[in-house]
């Protein structure tokens, strides 16, 4: 009796390798590109946004510690182990960042256009980078939303 109450018992848990490593796991399938992805954001939080003829503007002057926030809570969305808690945290700070980075490029045509000084006003890298991280942070999100 007892040898098959032990037979029945070992049937229910994970016998494979693979299934006792995945129990313990703390990645998922979008880590990788959720931290690519935030630390992009967080990277070109600090860079400079803008570049005009007088030298460059930080991001961190303005709107870049929003981003920079939005980065650090997209690289601790990778290292959450449930799906649906990091499509969370990818879509949402992906949103935030792409909706900040599309205000910032539309203030610079704005500004360009007012003041007559088209090609004086540039984007810089950071800008730049955080609207790259906005696109992986997104694209990851997309695909955390479909994979099952």
């Amino acid at each position: 009796m007892t040898t098959a109450r032990q037979a029945l018992s070992t049937t229910r848990r994970p016998t494979t390798a693979a299934a006792s490593r995945r129990a313990g796991q703390i990645i998922h399938a979008g880590s990788a590109a959720m931290l690519v992805g935030g630390l992009l954001v967080a990277f070109g939080s600090v860079l400079p946004w803008v570049s005009t003829p007088a030298g460059s503007l930080s991001g961190t002057a303005g709107a870049g510690l929003w981003t920079l926030c939005a980065g650090v809570v997209a690289i601790a969305g990778a290292l959450i182990p449930h799906r649906r808690v990091a499509l969370v945290h990818a879509a949402l700070p992906g949103l935030a960042v792409a909706a900040i980075v599309a205000w910032q490029l539309a203030r610079l045509m704005q500004l360009s256009a007012t003041t007559d000084s088209w090609g004086k006003l540039l984007p810089g890298i950071g800008l730049v980078l955080a609207g790259g991280g906005a696109v992986i942070l997104l694209r990851i999100a997309a695909r955390l939303r479909h994979s099952t």
